[in-house]
């Protein structure tokens, strides 16, 4: 006769199993990181397709952007690293890449600069772009 232990022990290794289960089946979680000056070249040729978000905090337009880029980040993980690099703070990549205007996403394959988009966009423009430039889908 099974006692409750028995029981119990069974349950909780049921659980267990569809957990391990579920994890396998879990999409990766993305993540936008910040990118600086002292890092910057290393982030875009460490990755094959990067977008990099340049913004500041008192611009309105690039807190519209923000969450856009975190579900971007997690759409497409494992296929293309996310960035955000503040210009007030990093300056001279801003220079770097003439940005005059922000939000400004530039994107990278294999460490190059293949395109920018400068401007709040909507979601699925940000997305069709990366789909075209990077050949994802």
């Amino acid at each position: 006769m099974k006692t409750m232990d028995d029981e119990l022990a069974l349950l909780r290794e049921k659980r267990r199993k569809e957990l391990e289960e579920q994890m396998k089946h879990e999409k990766k979680t993305g993540s936008v990181e910040n990118v600086d000056e002292t890092h910057f070249q290393q982030f875009i040729k460490t990755h094959q397709f990067v977008i990099v978000d340049f913004w500041a905090e008192w611009c309105g337009p690039c807190q519209r952007i923000a969450p856009i880029m975190d579900q971007l980040s997690i759409e497409f993980s494992g296929k293309v690293a996310f960035g955000k690099c503040n210009t007030d703070d990093n300056r001279n990549l801003a220079m770097q890449f003439n940005i005059d205007a922000i939000p400004a996403m530039m994107l990278f394959s294999n460490g190059q600069l293949v395109d920018r988009i400068i401007g709040a966009y909507p979601k699925e423009a940000i997305r069709e772009k990366i789909v075209r430039k990077f050949g994802l889908d």
